[in-house]
């Protein structure tokens, strides 16, 4: 079996577009990944297409070695644009091998040891910001089958938060909690936007609502200072999505710095990346819990690794994006029973991308989009500034 052409497909989903590859061969199976890094769609493109020089002629079903000849001589060390290719291609060749030897990519891994994952909602609050519409968004979201709901209600903090910044923030998380009872887990996304000290007060000011974690509360490059953050909050620290490979990993890990390891399929390296990543951490008795924020084809990869992994705690789910999100791949996978989302059980991931639903989404510029759904005329003018001034540096 040879490869004989790759292809990508951008898809525009509200924030960001989805970035499809479609790997081909000789023998008519074609592998399906995603490598979706927002605002730098064309970037990560352009990776891909260099590196088609390469995988055109090869065997798909040899993935490692062309893994690896990818990482060498492609990005050696560091950097989302090339490892986010690297992860979109490798995660097309496991659809291919596991297509061709009729198994889905769980078993090929070792097979599956659950058969439905936990999964918590992120995005259910798109577009809200009065605080008693958020907390009816929160009881949807419950209502709809969710055990565990995400959200940052620390936007706006660089570095310190005012005590009135923070009082708000507390009051709407005790907002969430009164809506959704004790019986809900509530994650605490923070970007990054705390210095330590700001941290663990924060950790500390929240702890009373029972968060089930406080997430990337530093930012990630810096492993000490999220060690120290770590080290005396008195709740669960989660970080890694920003995080690249197993090498950026390793420290995390070998500082103890979290308590949930986040890696992301699309961006550290792959499928057999997060199973080493999570291996890895299963040695410090640190849960694993993948970072998703794109479409269901990122869904269905991290499902696969999930089935498998021992110290596998809880998925992310995008909701709320795009109304048409359950139609991008053929079947919807995305379907919630009781908080959980079964495994797919079909030849490698499972899913066929639905072409005549991504012609309709074709690429659009996510920032200047952005500015499109305002209506006031002064957003409407630092729209048409903004497009003259692209236009102009072509």
């Amino acid at each position: 079996m040879k490869i004989t052409d790759i292809k990508t497909t951008l898809v525009f989903a509200n924030w960001r577009n989805w970035t499809f590859i479609q790997v081909f061969t000789d023998q008519g199976i074609v592998g399906l990944g995603e490598a979706t890094l927002r605002s730098r769609e064309h970037a990560v493109v352009g990776a891909i297409e260099d590196m088609a020089r390469y995988l055109i002629g090869q065997d798909p079903r040899t993935l490692q070695a062309h893994v690896q000849t990818l990482y060498k001589d492609f990005h050696h060390r560091g950097g989302s644009i090339l490892m986010t290719a690297i992860s979109g291609i490798e995660i097309a060749l496991w659809d291919i091998l596991g297509q061709f030897l009729n198994a889905p990519i769980h078993q090929l891994l070792g097979g599956a040891i659950r058969e439905e994952v936990w999964t918590y909602a992120n995005g259910w609050f798109e577009g809200v910001t009065d605080e008693d519409r958020l907390a009816q968004r929160a009881q949807e979201a419950v209502s709809q089958g969710f055990t565990a709901l995400k959200w940052n209600p620390f936007s706006g903090a660089n570095g310190w938060m005012p005590p009135a910044q923070l009082g708000k923030a507390i009051h709407q998380i005790a907002l969430i909690r009164e809506a959704v009872g004790p019986d809900v887990e509530l994650i605490l996304e923070a970007h990054g936007l705390f210095t330590p000290a700001m941290a663990l007060r924060v950790a500390h000011e929240v702890q009373p609502y029972q968060p089930f974690w406080l997430e990337e509360p530093v930012p990630p490059e810096d492993k000490q200072a999220m060690a120290y953050v770590r080290q005396h909050s008195p709740i669960p620290i989660a970080s890694g999505e920003r995080l690249y490979s197993k090498y950026e990993f390793a420290d995390l890990i070998e500082q103890r710095a979290v308590d949930i390891l986040q890696p992301d399929v699309q961006h550290a390296g792959g499928i057999f990346e997060l199973i080493t990543i999570a291996a890895m951490g299963e040695t410090r008795y640190m849960g694993f819990a993948p970072h998703n924020s794109s479409s269901p084809l990122g869904t269905a990869a991290s499902l696969h690794v999930d089935a498998c992994v021992p110290n596998f705690t809880i998925q992310e789910l995008p909701v709320g994006d795009v109304p048409w999100r359950g139609e991008i791949l053929e079947p919807n996978i995305e379907q919630i029973v009781n908080g959980d989302l079964p495994i797919p059980n079909q030849p490698g991931l499972g899913v066929r991308l639905n072409e005549a639903v991504a012609k309709k989404y074709p690429y659009r510029d996510p920032d200047l989009s952005a500015l499109d759904a305002a209506v006031t005329p002064e957003s409407q003018q630092l729209g048409m500034k903004l497009r003259k001034k692209a236009h102009n540096s072509c």
